[in-house]
């Protein structure tokens, strides 16, 4: 049977939130490095190679034809020790699958390399919830960007240096991530309070149950 939330068929211009985990629930982010390595693949993947280029003026030719900005747009993340949550909004049908793929073996080679080991570092395929409601993709991003609180990682979210919530707190020139579709639905009131006034919401919030990593 196949497993719950992988993802198959994907729809043209779906909102989805992915995550996946380390193989046996391991750490899959050691140190600051592997953090900071993981989150350069999301930028040269995701950002308009305009600004990836401001960034990282002498970035190798292979990575720069990997970019899939034009089909894949990011709206949120988190990466915590043992997984990492995306927020994403993909515009041609297989371009998530395309885009994790390269992503995951990238990070992967990456991590393999740096402490000498071999094998899957993830638990199996990435997972995935098509997102079919604007009051679902706020509450999504509000569950992912809890995660740190939630897991005890941080007391205060704007200190979480590996998440996108610092993102749609003030505007940055270059910022991975467009948070105007999420913020639009804030236009009376604050982003921020509608995150911080329910910091136990990833435990129960029941219209997100099924977007659980267990």
């Amino acid at each position: 049977m196949p497993a719950k939330n992988v993802i198959k068929p994907y729809v043209e211009g779906g909102y989805y939130h992915l995550y996946n985990r380390g193989v046996e629930k391991r750490d899959i982010f050691l140190d600051d490095q592997d953090y900071a390595t993981f989150l350069f693949y999301l930028k040269v993947y995701l950002m308009p190679i305009d600004m990836i280029l401001k960034i990282y003026p002498l970035l190798r030719p292979n990575l720069k034809n990997n970019n899939m900005s034009s089909e894949i747009t990011i709206l949120g993340y988190c990466l915590m020790p043992n997984h990492l949550h995306l927020l994403v909004r993909q515009s041609t049908p297989r371009a998530i699958v395309f885009f994790m793929r390269r992503l995951i073996t990238a990070y992967c080679m990456y991590f393999n390399k740096k402490y000498d080991r071999v094998g899957s570092l993830f638990q199996g395929p990435f997972r995935g919830v098509l997102i079919e409601t604007d009051e679902l993709l706020v509450h999504i991003s509000r569950y992912i960007h809890l995660n740190p609180v939630v897991s005890n990682v941080v007391k205060d979210l704007r200190q979480y240096k590996w998440s996108s919530y610092n993102e749609y707190l003030k505007p940055q020139d270059l910022r991975l991530c467009d948070t105007g579709i999420v913020l639009g639905n804030f236009k009376s009131s604050s982003y921020e309070q509608f995150v911080q006034d329910q910091v136990d919401y990833a435990t129960k919030l029941e219209v997100i149950k099924h977007a659980s990593l267990d």
